[in-house]
């Protein structure tokens, strides 16, 4: 969620939906009404952070328009505020991913308990509080230095110069993402990834290799451990983040 402009999306622009722009925009924030249509949602996108679906009496939600509605908010780390009868809610909360819906309305809705909702999302965002995080695990203390500063204006990170001390960091906190190096002294990459494994805790957690060699017979030992994916350590930063919003927006890496 890295825009802060609101897109309140509805079937028809109702009065009670221009209060509620109204009523965003009085508390200095930008937000425009945008028609339930592919077309009008893809052409207003550029800077919108938060989405507000509000669902009106006899509005026909297209099954087609949410679909691609949730894929462009996961593609782009955007959040939904849901407005409308109970009915409406659960039928949103059965398309739409929980982690992509911050809160919900029921209608007749609280203009002022919505603005102050949005407002305290705002301040969480500008906190870093929904930024995925990240573990870097290599045991080269430049290159540990040098993805940090590359990712850390877009993800929580953390490091750990060995895996060891990865293992031992992972018992007490919580994870999105571990990019690991494959070759490193004492306790190896693969070790790391088996310890993760056989761990209740850890074994859910995605694991992204680092490896330095990049022939076939290396690649293949690497894929042959079935992590999350691999990346060259030769990797350019532009290249590293695009593939890491990739990878949380749910495409392979």
């Amino acid at each position: 969620m890295a825009d802060n402009r609101i897109m309140v999306i509805g079937e028809k622009e109702t009065f009670m939906v221009r209060v509620l722009v109204k009523k965003i925009v009085e508390a200095k924030i930008d937000s425009f009404f945008c028609p339930w249509t592919i077309d009008a949602i893809n052409s207003n996108w550029d800077g919108v952070g938060l989405v507000t679906v509000f669902m009106g009496d006899g509005d026909k939600i297209n099954d087609h328009v949410i679909t691609f509605l949730r894929d462009k908010m996961a593609e782009t780390g955007t959040l939904m505020i849901p407005i409308g009868d109970k009915e409406d809610i659960v039928y949103m909360w059965d398309r739409i991913p929980q982690d992509l819906i911050y809160k919900s309305f029921t209608r007749p809705l609280d203009n002022e308990e919505y603005v102050k909702t949005v407002i305290d999302l705002y301040k969480k965002v500008e906190a870093g509080e929904f930024r995925k995080s990240i573990l870097i695990v290599d045991d080269d203390p430049s290159y540990l230095n040098l993805v940090r500063d590359w990712l850390k204006g877009t993800y929580k990170v953390s490091m750990a110069n060995s895996g060891l001390q990865a293992i031992k960091w992972l018992g007490k906190n919580k994870v999105d993402l571990i990019l690991l190096d494959h070759e490193m002294p004492v306790t190896t990459g693969p070790q790391v990834l088996e310890m993760l494994r056989s761990d209740e805790e850890t074994k859910s957690i995605p694991v992204i290799f680092l490896t330095g060699k990049s022939d076939k017979e290396s690649v293949m030992a690497v894929v042959s451990l079935k992590p999350e994916g691999y990346f060259l350590k030769t990797i350019q930063r532009d290249e590293l983040i695009q593939k890491l919003a990739d990878f949380f927006a749910g495409k392979k890496v």
